[in-house]
């Protein structure tokens, strides 16, 4: 049996292609892959890539579909890279309200891993301005006077009080989803 955990595996670079051009979603995929590969070089580069979902997805498969939607489009579209890594955050009604959450989808050598962050709880008004057909980031920006905060620290920010912010939820999430390609012997068997 070959190991090939991060222990015993110190790739030089590592190229990251991430579904999307926003900043906050391309940091979190360097942040959190770098963790694993403190002794690589981290080449992350993100691109435009479709969700073939609704811009603001109202279900938690929806948003999975789209987040693994833009990953199989990066694997599919880019030149070949170690990680082929998308986010799609999206909104759903629960049994104690509105939240809103994203879905982590990471491709490596045609290995799927899915991850989701946690739930944010929304207001009322904020998910009735969203099964309207806003996008949160819109409807955030005009409760909190703001701009573009999906590309800063995002609804997670505004309603935390900055102790969290977008791209530290989507860090986390994607930490998680790392856990196959970092442990493949365990996974593989």
């Amino acid at each position: 049996m070959t190991t090939t955990t991060t222990q015993h595996n110190h790739p030089h670079q590592i190229n990251i292609i991430v579904g999307s051009t926003n900043p906050v979603k391309i940091n979190a995929a360097k942040n959190a892959i770098a963790q694993y590969f403190p002794s690589s070089t981290i080449h992350c580069q993100g691109m435009h890539a479709p969700s073939q979902v609704a811009e603001q997805p109202m279900t938690e498969a929806e948003t999975k579909l789209g987040a693994i939607n833009r990953a199989k489009y990066c694997q599919q579209q880019a030149e070949p890279a170690d990680f082929y890594v998308a986010m799609e955050g999206g909104v759903d009604q629960f049994e104690h309200g509105p939240a809103t959450f994203a879905y982590m989808a990471i491709i490596s050598h045609d290995t799927l891993s899915v991850g989701r962050s946690a739930n944010l709880p929304l207001p009322e008004k904020v998910y009735a301005a969203l099964a309207a057909g806003e996008e949160l980031g819109h409807v955030m920006d005009r409760m909190f006077s703001t701009q573009n905060i999906k590309q800063k620290g995002g609804a997670i920010g505004l309603l935390t009080q900055g102790l969290a912010s977008r791209e530290s939820i989507y860090t986390q999430a994607l930490l998680l989803a790392m856990t196959p390609f970092i442990n493949a012997e365990l996974f593989n068997d």
